[in-house]
């Protein structure tokens, strides 16, 4: 069955589109990427996500016209494919997260209920509008079944990465490096017990990933730049280990899975106080950009220190972080002795591995196969993920 899986991530810088042949039923499938492409957003419509993403308030008519134009962006991301849409059974949109709010500690208003505070997500571009302007069935707002269920809603792709990576010998970690981190530790799965949903899969949000760099980035260049090309610019610099020590203060990277975040904790608000910070010790952009990336580096190291099983065997970078030279430099240095690859020189492609997912993710709840993992979550069960926009 062929299936398009769309995203666009924290970063906010486009969205990731894939076209992918599945098949095979429930875990054991395999994966084909036929074609993918990353579709831009326009500059007015990228700044006023980030707008959003940075707390600034909007009108609900507003809400509802952005709500419209993420959706006309990803049906025209799907499009931009040149695929025969025909063909096409499902897509599989993930959306552009605009606010997440993790399940909260402590009892709901309804006081009878007895339960924690439920987590809350949103993700713009709504479904309903890519399948009138495609023709095609798309599968979209794969949290909230999860969350309902007491879950985190994220991260959704461990599964997915369970089902294509887990190795049948030796544990694996897959880290994806988008605007936030995330990991999923994947243990020894043979093909053999793959009838059943993935036993011993763990994963969380690790912490910033790209998106305070970026933001730096657009910061220091006055606009100019939106990201820095291999980490080039942060190589010139030397980082800070106070500063990084002092930034590791903060309660997220102590905090147990399952956890979840986002621009919330690590967005352009938290990038001004880290810039403040770094002035006030003298670092050069360079230095502040290199001090930013070890903290994605010694987050990732801390957090499979302190809560992993085991040390993985090897490690799979996966997203935007997989193309920084330098930052891949920092990660083989810091998570020794495990080998530290790609996920392309494991057989799917770094730059859609998020796309490939929720285009399989889609496969799933088409074919009633729950897509969540309440072991990564903390959701209370298994549970279908998305709802269908039918044409």
């Amino acid at each position: 069955m062929k299936a398009i899986g769309l995203i666009s991530g924290t970063s906010v810088d486009g969205i990731d589109a894939a076209l992918v042949e599945i098949s095979g039923a429930g875990y054991q499938i395999a994966v084909e990427l036929l074609k993918a492409t990353t579709y831009p957003y326009p500059a007015g419509l990228r700044s006023r996500l980030l707008a959003v993403c940075a707390d600034q308030p909007l009108t609900m008519a507003e809400l509802a016209t952005l709500d419209d134009a993420v959706a006309t962006q990803f049906a025209q991301a799907a499009m931009a494919l040149n695929a025969d849409l025909a063909t096409v059974t499902l897509i599989g949109s993930h959306g552009q997260t605009v606010f997440h709010r993790p399940p909260q500690a402590g009892p709901q208003t309804d006081s009878q209920s007895g339960a924690e505070g439920l987590g809350y997500s949103l993700q713009l571009g709504r479904g309903e509008l890519i399948a009138q302007l495609t023709g095609c069935p798309t599968v979209s707002n794969f949290r909230i079944a999860d969350l309902a269920l007491g879950g985190q809603g994220a991260p959704l792709v461990p599964p997915v990465d369970a089902c294509l990576l887990s190795h049948p010998e030796y544990d694996r970690a897959m880290q994806n490096i988008g605007g936030i981190g995330n990991v999923t530790y994947l243990p020894a799965w043979a093909e053999s017990d793959r009838a059943a949903a993935p036993q011993g899969v763990k994963g969380w949000d690790t912490g910033p990933g790209n998106a305070l760099l970026d933001w730096a980035v657009e910061h220091l260049s006055a606009g100019q730049l939106t990201y820095d090309r291999d980490g080039a610019w942060a190589a010139q610099g030397v980082f800070s280990q106070s500063l990084v020590e002092a930034w590791l203060a903060h309660p997220f990277y102590s905090q147990l899975p399952p956890k979840s975040t986002g621009r919330e904790l690590f967005g352009a608000s938290y990038g001004r106080q880290c810039w403040a910070q770094a002035q006030a010790q003298e670092l050069s952009p360079a230095d502040f950009l290199a001090t930013l990336t070890e903290l994605t580096a010694v987050s990732i190291e801390l957090s499979y220190r302190q809560f992993l099983p085991q040390f993985p065997q090897e490690v799979l970078i996966g997203g935007g972080g997989s193309q920084n030279a330098y930052l891949m430099q920092r990660l083989q240095q810091r998570l020794r002795p495990a080998t530290v690859l790609t996920t392309d020189q494991a057989g799917i492609s770094s730059s859609f591995k998020e796309a490939i997912a929720f285009a399989v993710l889609g496969y799933w709840r088409w074919h009633q196969v729950p897509g969540n993992l309440p072991s990564v979550t903390g959701a209370r069960d298994l549970t279908l993920l998305g709802q269908i926009a039918r044409v």
